[in-house]
């Protein structure tokens, strides 16, 4: 444990030597002014207004007894650093923490307990008829002592929230690796990481698989969703949000920020317990961005893309699909076939209507009818048998998602 050295504290070389016997005196008289110290911060600060033999009374007692030697001692040897009374501090600072308390207690009663203390004893100094640049060096010192011992708590405290943050940031890394591992999940398990986690158990989760940044660097975590569970490291980073159809979660400006321009899929919304299956269509969209297949930028919503996810939920069967109900085509030139394969599609998706493939493709109807002799040529009555035209949907979309759209 490294207690810091106080900085910015009046540390004067010129300051005037104390009489020897003035920290003899202030130290015989450290008990009865430790106890009027310690009403009066009981006095003025709420949280210490409580019996003394509780955590808050012990606490109390012992920090002004320890701060009131630190004084003295200063005065009999300006050359004593105080460091066991500095480490007492620290120990003060990291129990709030731990405890889950705020340090503005702790910090109010150093401020009412070292005002106080210096009014008891810099009027035993002067009643000594001390010189005035004397008491004035008292009251520096006292100044100074209050602030070293603040500092120690101070420190206390933050090394000890620092440690509970690193240490609540791995429970919820076990618990979304419990949330996003194959295989069923109890609830049960769920709620027993999350508490210790200190994560509310949603209704409902999504999670959101992210483009590799060029670095990872700390402010790039889209951290757009208050009590977002975050993995940055794992391939792909994801996260995964609580209720996101809740609160405009995903519709909202922040959220795109947050991302910084990069890439995102956002996996279904599921229930808890099957956020493993939100991240794998997840990371298909994500897969599919990067192929062209779905949009390479922004943000994709799986939901809005359902279809394509399921034709590429099996590449290897649907190769198989297109190369069986799709062989006819294979006897054309390429330029021939990316035109006949067009039409082909666009008249099955308009049930067989002429006037609607010619305005989707924006070509003439005779132009339509000419390829459509040539499919017939090619497909036989095939193109109008029920199962066959639906293959055929399916392995066309799938091919018209491959090809760059102008």
């Amino acid at each position: 444990m490294a207690v810091p050295t106080p900085h910015g504290v009046p540390d004067r070389p010129g300051t005037p030597p104390m009489p020897p016997e003035l920290a003899e005196l202030l130290r015989a008289q450290l008990a009865a002014v430790a106890d009027q110290v310690e009403e009066e911060v009981r006095r003025q600060v709420p949280e210490y207004a409580r019996p003394a033999d509780g955590p808050y009374g012990r606490n109390l007692r012992a920090g002004v007894v320890q701060a009131l030697t630190l004084f003295v001692d200063h005065i009999a040897d300006p050359r004593d650093d105080g460091g066991a009374i500095a480490a007492t501090y620290y120990e003060l600072g990291r129990g709030e923490a731990l405890e889950g308390r705020s340090l503005d207690a702790l910090q109010s009663a150093l401020r009412v307990g070292g005002l106080h203390a210096w009014r008891l004893m810099g009027h035993t100094a002067e009643e000594l008829g001390l010189d005035s640049t004397v008491v004035a060096a008292l009251g520096e010192l006292a100044f100074r002592t209050v602030h070293e011992v603040a500092q120690a708590a101070a420190a206390g405290y933050a090394e000890a929230q620092l440690r509970n943050s690193d240490e609540l940031e791995r429970r919820r890394r076990r618990l979304l690796d419990l949330l996003l591992e194959d295989g069923p999940v109890a609830l049960e398990a769920v709620q027993d990481l999350a508490h210790g986690a200190r994560w509310p158990v949603p209704r409902t989760v999504a999670v959101v698989a992210l483009a590799a940044a060029p670095d990872r660097r700390e402010e790039d975590r889209p951290l757009a969703a208050a009590g977002a569970l975050v993995d940055m490291g794992s391939r792909p980073p994801r996260m995964l949000v609580p209720d996101p159809d809740g609160s405009g979660r995903f519709g909202g400006r922040a959220f795109t920020l947050a991302l910084r321009g990069r890439p995102a899929a956002i996996g279904p919304t599921v229930s808890v317990t099957d956020a493993a299956q939100s991240l794998r269509l997840a990371t298909r969209a994500l897969g599919l961005m990067g192929r062209g297949v779905l949009p390479r930028q922004g943000v994709v919503r799986c939901a809005d893309h359902l279809s394509t996810l399921l034709l590429y939920g099996d590449e290897p069967l649907l190769e198989r699909l297109q190369a069986r109900v799709l062989a006819p085509l294979d006897t054309v030139s390429a330029g021939q076939r990316d035109r006949l394969a067009e039409t082909l599609l666009a008249w099955l998706l308009s049930g067989s209507n002429v006037p609607d493939v010619a305005a989707r493709l924006h070509i003439h109807p005779q132009t339509v009818r000419y390829r459509l002799r040539q499919l017939e040529k090619l497909f036989g009555d095939a193109l109008h048998d029920p199962e066959t035209r639906l293959d055929l949907i399916l392995a066309l979309r799938a091919e018209s998602l491959r090809t760059p759209q102008n």
